[in-house]
């Protein structure tokens, strides 16, 4: 198949496209590589899929050295023009749109950018699979849009229409957005609701990012809610394995009457958690990190923070059902992969 996969300078995106480079897709991957965080790890990852940033100009097509099937250009997608002439050019099979400003806590900040990149920014995604016919459009959502739902496991049947940032209000009308053009133009649209993905070469922004570095440097890591948080780790190999299995089965209308919000009477429309399954407390996941560098981390406790929420946890019995969605890394083996490829990329 020939894919559009926007977002392949960033984390989910970079292992994705490997991923599917691998099994004989052809792809055009596209990023803006902004400066949210630091823009040398962006172009890393790119250089690892082939891709030499000498090359990179706005806009212009970069044939990677180690993939003949992977072409990469910058582009962002509020620039709608380009997004017009590159599906033009291209006649795309399917779309993955994994880019978006991320982060919770910078949406409080910088609230702009997430209107710009993830709603401005997914209408041009929407208004282009329209256009040109694209068979099934795959989308990033957030865990995030449950808010403080405290029923658990987080269920696609459960409301989520009371997000507590604007980055999770954002991916809600993501959903919304596309179920809208999958009703009136019969787009096959999936949403995937993530559930904090962790890995090698992911974000700095992200805790096991932080803490590993201020552990290695003797420096205090912020424990926010005191420690009493629970997050659904969720390794990228089990991420990329999921999103391949959903790229590869269009969904269809329900026809069984169900009240599933996660589905549509209406539109080839479907909505799935992508998590572990498997709740972590953070005080356990920082330990795994003190075992594996056999450094003991000196911990700043804090607050909850705005926006924030004290537990995930996927209940992902239908990805599992539909699709046969099973994670099978470890939080251990993950935080170990992670350290020792943080040791590789940093020299340590």
């Amino acid at each position: 198949m020939k894919i559009l996969i926007t977002g392949t300078a960033g984390f989910i995106g970079f292992h994705l496209a490997n991923a599917l480079l691998e099994r004989g897709d052809q792809i055009i991957g596209i990023d803006s590589i902004n400066s949210y965080y630091d823009v040398e790890l962006k172009y890393s990852r790119l250089a690892a899929s082939g891709i030499d940033r000498k090359e990179i100009v706005w806009n212009s097509k970069v044939q990677s050295s180690k993939y003949p099937n992977y072409q990469f250009l910058r582009l962002d997608l509020t620039d709608n023009k380009g997004l017009s002439q590159l599906f033009t050019t291209e006649k795309f099979d399917k779309v993955i749109n994994l880019a978006a400003q991320a982060g919770v806590r910078y949406s409080l900040e910088n609230p702009q950018a997430y209107i710009d990149a993830n709603i401005t920014g997914f209408l041009n995604i929407l208004e282009n699979c329209r256009h040109h016919k694209i068979n099934h459009l795959v989308y990033a959502s957030s865990s995030s849009v449950y808010g403080n739902n405290s029923k658990m496991p987080l269920s696609t049947a459960d409301n989520a229409d009371h997000p507590i940032s604007l980055y999770a209000a954002t991916k809600k009308s993501n959903e919304l957005m596309a179920h809208t053009y999958s009703h009136l133009f019969g787009i096959p649209t999936t949403g995937l609701r993530f559930f904090t993905v962790y890995g090698p070469y992911g974000r700095p922004d992200m805790a096991l990012f932080l803490f590993t570095k201020a552990i290695l440097a003797g420096e205090a890591i912020q424990v926010f809610n005191n420690g009493e948080m629970q997050r659904d780790f969720t390794y990228v190999d089990d991420i990329v394995g999921g999103i391949t299995r959903v790229l590869d089965h269009q969904p269809l209308p329900d026809l069984t009457n169900s009240n599933d919000p996660s589905v549509s009477k209406s539109a080839p429309y479907k909505i799935y958690n992508i998590g572990n399954s498997t709740p972590v407390r953070l005080l356990d996941f920082i330990e795994a990190i003190e075992d594996k560098l056999g450094l003991k981390a000196k911990m700043e406790l804090l607050p909850m923070q705005p926006g924030d929420v004290p537990m995930t946890w996927a209940d992902t019995a239908d990805l599992q059902a539909n699709l046969g969605y099973t994670p099978a890394t470890t939080i251990r083996d993950g935080i170990n992969r992670f350290i020792e490829w943080y040791k590789t990329y940093f020299s340590v």
